[in-house]
């Protein structure tokens, strides 16, 4: 989508809800269940959208609802775009990119990963400190846009104070949240074990197709982010069976009360 359609995009939705989301959610494959949760919702699907196309994979819903979590006024993305469907990188930052024309400032990302870090088990949720981009491209190629930068810096493209709020959230739910960095990589077939062990002798905890290019959008556009891995299996080579797309959804079906009270808990206390 280029600039005059992220404007017109943002401009419907304005009308349609008559004011302003406090905070956009995006939720990832199996947890579409926190879009059920919002209160006084209107639902937006992502067809209505001039220039957006529907979502298209298993677990993502294709739509946008609006309206009241935790006493927020909240915009979530349910369901999400992706390089391997085929969409160039303008489409898959598109909604994070009309969320910030919208004048949101904060960005909650949640994704389905799978696990690196041997600590961890099916079912860990992990918070993003850091990523790794191995998409080999970005949402910022091309012409500069409206309201960003042309060199974001991404130091803490994670926000600190934000990530201090879930930590103490998890502490008080009796949660145990791990904390690591992410990688992003095209997909979408599973990574070989050759390459899990690669990753994670560059550093990283999790993997996933998603979640990095909202990132930088959001990031080059001034948005705050909190973002949430559930660790929906664990990788090639550690895993002791084959990887599935229903074992991701079925570990988001089986996640879903303790997601919810973390978002939850967390949208109560953000400052």
């Amino acid at each position: 989508m280029d600039d005059s359609e992220i404007g017109r995009a943002a401009e419907l939705l304005r009308d349609r809800l008559e004011w302003t989301p406090e905070i956009m959610g995006v939720l990832g494959s199996g947890l579409g269940f926190l879009a059920d949760a919002v209160d006084e919702s209107v639902s937006i699907p992502f067809g209505e959208i001039p220039g957006l196309p529907s979502a298209g994979v298993a677990g993502h819903q294709g739509r946008w609802v609006a309206g009241l979590l935790e006493g927020r006024r909240v915009l979530i993305q349910a369901g999400r775009f992706h390089v391997y469907e085929g969409h160039p990188m303008a489409v898959v930052a598109a909604p994070v990119r009309i969320a910030a024309r919208m004048g949101v400032e904060r960005l909650l990302l949640t994704n389905a990963a799978g696990g690196i870090n041997r600590r961890f088990t099916a079912g860990t949720i992990m918070m993003l400190e850091d990523h790794l981009n191995l998409m080999w491209r970005g949402p910022l190629v091309g012409p500069v846009r409206e309201g960003e930068e042309r060199f974001p810096d991404m130091t803490t493209a994670y926000d600190p104070e934000f990530r201090e709020v879930a930590r103490a959230v998890a502490l008080k739910q009796g949660l145990e949240l791990a904390r690591g960095t992410y990688a992003a990589v095209t997909g979408p077939s599973y990574e070989t074990p050759a390459e899990i062990r690669m990753l994670a002798t560059m550093g990283a905890d999790a993997v996933g197709m998603s979640t990095v290019p909202e990132v930088i959008a959001a990031r080059t556009a001034g948005m705050r982010v909190l973002a949430f891995s559930l660790i929906s299996n664990l990788a090639a080579g550690i895993s002791p069976t084959p990887l599935s797309h229903e074992e991701v959804l079925e570990a988001g079906r089986e996640a879903a009360g303790r997601f919810e009270a973390l978002v939850r808990g967390v949208l109560a206390e953000l400052p």
